[in-house]
């Protein structure tokens, strides 16, 4: 199966202290109550992530972002590990944020940071006091919500 991208963009907010190439992946089975990105639940409204266009991408903006972020993705669990593992080769930082609790051992293992936790309009995003969504560096397991808090 081929991994849809509803668009990718530079963003710099996402990953504290990085500027991140975001790949929106489609397909998302969540389907969280009051999502910002419902074109994503589709996996038909994208267009294909591919090899060649990806190598473009890291090439292209090889000086100017230094992490690769994947919004969304893990339920194509074996093309997402074949782009973290190129962004790594290329010594790019790696993030995915996910609306699922956690993510298998294999993906963490090709991540630097790590967003988890469903939306929760109630609750509100990693700049809420009172989110449910974690944001983890990874490489030494630290909790680092409170860089998005005002």
């Amino acid at each position: 199966m081929t991994m849809n991208i509803y668009n990718y963009d530079i963003v710099f907010q996402e990953v504290p202290n990085h500027i991140a190439l975001a790949f929106y992946v489609c397909g998302c089975p969540l389907k969280c109550p009051g999502c910002h990105s419902t074109e994503l639940w589709t996996e038909k409204s994208g267009s294909p992530l591919t090899h060649d266009l990806f190598q473009y991408l890291l090439t292209r903006y090889k000086n100017k972002v230094d992490c690769v972020l994947f919004l969304g993705g893990e339920w194509h669990q074996e093309e997402l590990l074949a782009f973290l593992n190129e962004a790594r080769r290329q010594e790019f930082k790696t993030a995915l944020y996910t609306g699922r609790e956690d993510v298998c051992a294999e993906l963490k293992s090709s991540l630097d940071f790590l967003k988890t936790g469903p939306w929760r309009v109630e609750l509100g995003g990693l700049s809420s006091p009172t989110t449910n969504q974690i944001f983890r560096d990874l490489t030494n397991n630290t909790i680092l919500n409170h860089l998005f808090q005002p």
